[in-house]
């Protein structure tokens, strides 16, 4: 069970790490260095996509561990990830595709949308500082 727990600690900095270095320098990166922006969001938000089905596969293996309720902070981070890319994503699409989808317009879907990134990211921070990872 200790390589079992070993593996999740990196999975879990991993994810985190990945979260954190996506908002903070590799989607800025992406908008200074490629001059189409429509390119360089649809690489980001591809980005996103696969952060988020990583940080669901490594709550979903947190939750099968003995000790899952200490990982509540992770849970939270990967449901709010999933509210991104389930909820609000096809809701921005279709704000690309008509200046307004359900009363607002893209850029309106993409501030929530990175606040709610923010927040998971936020919750990442806040298993690392009250947890171990033991």
């Amino acid at each position: 069970m200790s390589r079992v727990r070993n593996l999740l600690r990196i999975l879990v900095v991993l994810t985190l790490g990945g979260m954190w270095s996506l908002a903070a320098w590799i989607a800025p990166t992406l908008f200074f260095a490629q001059s189409n922006r429509a390119l360089a969001g649809l690489l980001a938000g591809r980005m996103f996509q696969i952060e988020t089905y990583l940080c669901v596969a490594v709550a979903l293996f947190a939750l099968v561990l003995p000790g899952r309720a200490r990982f509540h902070w992770l849970y939270l981070a990967a449901a709010l990830l999933g509210v991104n890319e389930w909820v609000l994503r096809p809701r921005m699409q279709a704000a690309r595709l008509h200046p307004i989808a359900s009363g607002l317009t893209f850029g309106a879907w993409h501030g929530i949308a990175a606040i709610v990134y923010a927040a998971a990211c936020a919750a990442g921070l806040l298993l690392v500082w009250h947890d171990d990872l033991r």
